[in-house]
């Protein structure tokens, strides 16, 4: 891991600095609180934050490093406690950075970082709900980082790399259910219970901060007032790309497994697309190949026929960066990463991501590389992040990241549209055959496509979803229903098996799970055509936009540098202006880019007569499942609630039989007097409003409580089972593995 520094902690830190105020204040006499709060004060804050906001950040960094690298308890407890110090620091500062009154400052820059500190986020809230909200982020992450998959006698599967391989490579629709819903039991069940917690802290913690709730504080990342009519507006000028994908892809599916999985006019099985999340569909291109005579060259296959590694996949993305003139990865970086999955046994969160550690030059990649083609542009995608990383690293930390959430994840992905192209896998020897025909250019693209615009209402859906479960739209008792509401109208998808609200199938999403914004990647997937567009041209390219390559070009480079060393210091629509020549981001450059595969799709599904869309059909749901109590459909609420109260009668009853049999116990063992001997032929008493002798009442008694015994055994005994039945495991299982209303 490298040397770790240390410095004085926060708070001598913050002693300091009050120090420096205290001798301010005796030279300067009593201020007001307008001489206390102006603009040079402002200044000498902000100094201090970036002296102090380096040690904090990166102690908080390493610990969280360590503990999704070797996920254990000791490591898990020290990442909460560096988390509680940085929601401390965050607030002192944030809360002061509001002190400031900016409106009458002259310095752009100090208005523009006093103003991005005042967003603390979580750090907002009271101590006992921070606390409370970082354990329950921790719990829903490590229940889907160590979630596993079990046969019924056999191993356990983990998601990465068994369960995506089953999910890419079988063709057996069964087992692909078995996969798809064995993840779901084993994450989105264990997360439900406290989901619905974790959207009441979050909102609490974005009222905290001066928004409505959650969704309200992610949008504003973006610095703009008409994001979700932006963001509605690209969609549909995307989706008649996506609608003519779909139906080319259902009709090429039906092919494969028949009329009684696949319906003509209706929604495609979730299950059958390759992918756990069927976010992107490349998997199945061998499904529906264009062109099956012409199929592409196998590079996974190649790959380790070359005999790559992880080390030379990621020395792969590096050489590209640095052909273009940026920064080569530092030595540390080799050292540090986690670049493939350990084998000392340790347990770690798999999930590809980069970091950075607010320490010059020390950026990291953790993944759990395999060899092959997906995840080489995947390392792209995070060495992508690593330039963006080592670009800024010299602007104060407040401006350390991207100039929006999606221009960071588009940086990565603008190179992979190079990586991918067939000039570039040419020339670096993951090709040989050196021209394309018509036929294989359509094969090409559809490849692209399937990841691509496949993507495209994955990405759009999972936060119009989430805002909605935010703001209150989307209640907890909903939440399953509405999930899948929202995959049918976007995505045209419905699950293979039957879902209930017992399930939580979000859940099953990792950026769910960890509490990720995801509108970013829609964004980017469309900004990085448009990046990628303007790089081509400085590069010099000419030709179909999909034959680019900007491999080596000194000159797009230089943009690019240029544009990433600016961090998030000015607003992301300059930025983008100043590369691109447009301040909104643009459909334009991805329908170019796609054109000649929408001229085909087109023809191909006039051709055979497929309608765009999924008129008419819903998913199967069963929403909240009615249960039987005493023969009555009822649910599952009233029928605890009876089977409490059913309870209760249970026990008083059992209460009042161990009474009633204790005074016949002691009333038989009592020696009759004298009196009562002279009286027994006289004496009579009352049975259930029958006259009789005593002994003969007292035997009834018996039997009445013999009767009453065996009743309440047998009331508990149907109380026991209704529980077990109530909690047993719905039997989603069936033969049939699509049911369409």
């Amino acid at each position: 891991m490298g040397t770790r520094w240390t410095c004085p902690g926060p708070s001598l830190l913050v002693l300091l600095y009050y120090g420096q105020l205290l001798s301010w204040l005796r030279t300067m006499g009593k201020p007001t609180v307008d001489e206390f709060y102006n603009e040079t004060q402002a200044k000498m804050f902000l100094k201090f934050y970036e002296q102090t906001a380096q040690v904090v950040l990166n102690e908080f960094m390493e610990a969280t490093w360590n503990y999704v690298t070797n996920i254990t308890k000791r490591n898990r407890q020290t990442m909460l406690q560096k988390e509680a110090e940085r929601s401390q620091f965050m607030l002192y500062f944030g809360s002061r950075a509001r002190l400031f009154k900016t409106d009458h400052f002259q310095d752009p820059e100090v208005k523009r970082m006093l103003s991005k500190l005042q967003n603390v986020d979580k750090s907002a809230l009271p101590t006992e709900d921070l606390r409370e909200y970082n354990r329950l982020l921790t719990y829903m992450e490590t229940a889907y980082s160590t979630a596993e998959v079990c046969l019924h006698e056999g191993p356990c599967l983990s998601l990465e790399p068994d369960l995506q391989e089953i999910m890419a490579k079988s063709r057996d629709q069964k087992e692909l259910v078995w996969a798809w819903q064995g993840w779901r039991d084993a994450v989105g069940r264990q997360i439900r219970p406290t989901f619905d917690y974790y959207v009441h802290l979050s909102n609490k913690a974005a009222q905290y901060n001066g928004y409505k709730d959650m969704g309200d504080l992610w949008r504003s990342k973006y610095e703009s007032d008409t994001l979700e009519q932006d963001l509605e507006k690209l969609f549909e000028e995307l989706q008649p790309l996506y609608l003519n994908l779909h139906a080319y892809v259902r009709r090429s599916l039906y092919r494969y497994y028949g009329p009684e999985i696949i319906h003509l006019r209706g929604p495609i099985p979730a299950h059958l697309l390759g992918n756990m999340w069927a976010q992107s569909w490349d998997n199945i291109l061998d499904l529906v190949l264009p062109y099956p005579k012409k199929p592409p060259e196998d590079i996974t296959k190649i790959m380790r026929d070359q005999h790559w590694k992880p080390d030379k996949m990621f020395q792969e993305a590096n050489i590209f960066f640095t052909s273009m003139g940026l920064l080569p990865a530092p030595p540390d970086f080799w050292i540090k990463s986690m670049l493939e999955r350990p084998t000392d046994g340790r347990e770690v969160e798999c999930h590809a991501s980069a970091w950075k550690f607010y320490k010059s030059d020390d950026v990291r990649v953790k993944k759990c590389t395999e060899v092959t083609i997906e995840d080489l542009l995947s390392i792209f995608h995070q060495m992508g992040h690593i330039q963006y990383f080592l670009q800024f690293q010299n602007l104060s930390i407040i401006y350390q990241e991207g100039a929006s959430p999606a221009f960071e994840e588009a940086v990565g992905s603008v190179i992979t549209l190079s990586a991918s192209s067939h000039k570039h896998l040419l020339n670096r020897g993951l090709l040989s055959q050196p021209n394309q025909d018509s036929e294989e250019e359509v094969n090409f693209l559809l490849g692209i496509a399937l990841e691509k615009i496949a993507f495209i209402p994955f990405s759009y859906m999972i936060d119009v979803f989430r805002w909605k479960v935010f703001d209150g739209t989307i209640t907890k008792s909903l939440y399953n229903q509405e999930w899948w509401n929202f995959r049918l109208k976007y995505q045209g998808l419905c699950p293979p098996v039957p879902r209930s609200e017992e399930d939580f199938d979000p859940g099953a999403k990792f950026h769910i799970s960890a509490s990720v914004p995801y509108i970013r990647y829609f964004l980017s997937l469309v900004l990085q055509f448009q990046l990628h567009e303007a790089l081509c041209r400085a590069a010099g390219h000419e030709g179909p936009l999909h034959q680019c390559d900007i491999y080596n070009s000194k000159v797009a480079g230089k943009m690019l540098g240029n544009t990433l060393k600016l961090g998030s210091s000015r607003p992301w629509q300059e930025i983008l202006k100043e590369m691109t020549g447009e301040s909104n981001v643009s459909t334009k450059a991805l329908l170019t880019y796609f054109k000649p595969l929408l001229t085909w799709l087109v023809d191909e599904n006039m051709k055979q007569g497929d309608i765009l869309g999924w008129p008419d059909f819903s998913c199967s749901f069963e929403g909240k499942k009615k249960v039987s109590f005493l023969g009555m459909e009822m649910e599952p609420e009233q029928a605890q609630l009876g089977q409490w109260v059913l309870l209760f009668i249970s026990c008083i009853m059992l209460l009042f039989i161990l009474g009633l049999g204790c005074r016949l116990h002691y009333l038989e063992k009592q020696p009759l007097d004298k009196d009562t001997m002279r009286f027994s032929t006289l004496s009579y008493t009352h049975f259930l409003g029958i006259a009789m002798e005593p002994r003969q009442a007292a035997r009834r008694q018996w039997i009445l409580l013999g009767l009453c015994f065996i009743l309440t055994l047998c009331s508990l005994s149907l109380l026991i089972w209704m529980l077990t039945h109530h909690r047993r495991k719905t039997p989603w299982m069936r033969a049939e593995s699509q049911r369409w209303e």
